[in-house]
């Protein structure tokens, strides 16, 4: 008996509230399952995670795919928008070094609910990866204009002359030097010393360390 009461009594509890709870809860129901479905296509950015600490894309990269999505009206408006994106993030956790591709699927678009994946363009993504390695290139100054009044370059150093990069196998192998800035020697006489910043063509190669060195130099007559 006293079961059978707690069991009422947990249902005539705040029967009201409970009530109105129900039926604004079927009322969304109602008006979801009476909401057009549509389709549409959004462009998302393309995320990945867990890319091996020894390896590096040697590749273009595939920055963005389209979505072909189809859903609720309501959904579909919402889609992209930041209270209810859609994203692609690949997992590269079990790469090693070759060509790999990733299909674009359920398994790794992130969707709204009742929004559905029709199709990606394209509908997989090629990465290449290679080993990551360190290298140290020496660093050669660049020079523009005229000294003045006859004066030439007569030598010059760079400090530091080298410097470590860092990247993909055969981007650095590539790499035979950095460069630095060019040093304007226009109306320059006797000693100079500037500050410049190194580079290297390859937009794969990276610098260990900051890229400023020293030019000094000493400028004589002809």
């Amino acid at each position: 008996m006293n079961l059978m009461k707690g069991a009422v009594g947990l249902v005539t509890h705040n029967f009201f509230w409970k009530l109105l709870a129900l039926a604004i809860a079927l009322i969304v129901w109602v008006l979801v399952a009476n909401e057009p479905e549509l389709s549409t296509f959004t462009t998302v950015r393309v995320a990945y995670r867990n890319v091996p600490d020894n390896l590096e894309i040697s590749s273009a990269p595939t920055e963005t795919v389209t979505l072909e999505l189809r859903g609720p009206a309501g959904e579909l408006r919402g889609t992209g928008e930041s209270r209810n994106p859609a994203s692609v993030v690949l997992d590269m956790s079990n790469v090693g070094p070759g060509q790999r591709t990733f299909e674009i699927g359920d398994g790794n678009v992130t969707l709204a609910r009742g929004v559905h994946l029709v199709r990606s363009i394209p509908a997989a993504i090629r990465f290449e990866f290679e080993q990551r390695v360190e290298r140290t290139i020496p660093i050669r100054a660049r020079f523009s204009g005229d000294g003045s009044d006859g004066y030439v370059l007569a030598r010059y150093t760079v400090t530091p002359s080298s410097i470590e990069v860092i990247g993909p196998a055969s981007h650095v192998a590539r790499v035979d030097a950095a460069t630095t800035d060019p040093v304007d020697l226009s109306n320059t006489e006797g000693t100079f010393q500037v500050r410049v910043n190194a580079f290297v063509m390859d937009s794969y190669v990276r610098f260990e360390s900051p890229p400023q060195v020293v030019v000094a130099g000493v400028m004589k007559k002809k």
